[in-house]
């Protein structure tokens, strides 16, 4: 509720803590990112400091790692579109400029270079897992986990502790 009354250090944990959740058929189905409390990186700003587009673009990166973790040795990254005869973008980068447009650089199946500029109100991401084109010696790129080394996730993998009683 808008009119709720918080201490300083409530509303100071409550920016930092976005709503999220997320509910599987399965319990077998690993923590995802809406499951997982966010690194450290990405909690130390608090939401309400942070453009929509560099929000939306942290919490992409969060999604894009979650997923490359699930790849095996011989998948890389894709974006599918929806809606149109794009194809498939093979993402090879991401970037935002606030306050409300990402990119995605990469090439598409056939190789040829694709970037698609897209505003945070017409965010639409699939993410697909496709056979990669470089030769089997070659390791499978990674971006969500450069993303995440760019974020400053080296720092510490460790959420922003919950402020309590003692710190206020």
């Amino acid at each position: 509720m808008a009119d709720e009354i918080m201490t300083a250090a409530e509303a100071m944990e409550a920016s930092a803590m976005p709503c999220a959740r997320a509910v599987h058929c399965d319990d077998e189905t690993p923590a995802t990112p809406e499951q997982m409390p966010l690194p450290y990186a990405v909690a130390k700003k608090p939401v309400s400091q942070k453009g929509p587009a560099e929000w939306a673009y942290e919490r992409l990166i969060l999604y894009l790692k979650h997923f490359e973790e699930q790849l095996d040795k011989n998948h890389e990254v894709a974006m599918g579109f929806t809606g149109s005869s794009a194809g498939v973008l093979r993402i090879e980068g991401v970037g935002y400029f606030d306050p409300d447009i990402l990119t995605f650089y990469g090439k598409d199946e056939t190789g040829t270079k694709m970037q698609l500029i897209q505003h945070v109100t017409q965010l639409n991401v699939v993410l697909r897992a496709v056979s990669k084109q470089t030769p089997d010696e070659e390791p499978a790129r990674r971006i969500g986990f450069r993303l995440a080394q760019d974020l400053g996730e080296a720092e510490s993998d460790l959420p922003i502790p919950p402020v309590t009683e003692q710190d206020e």
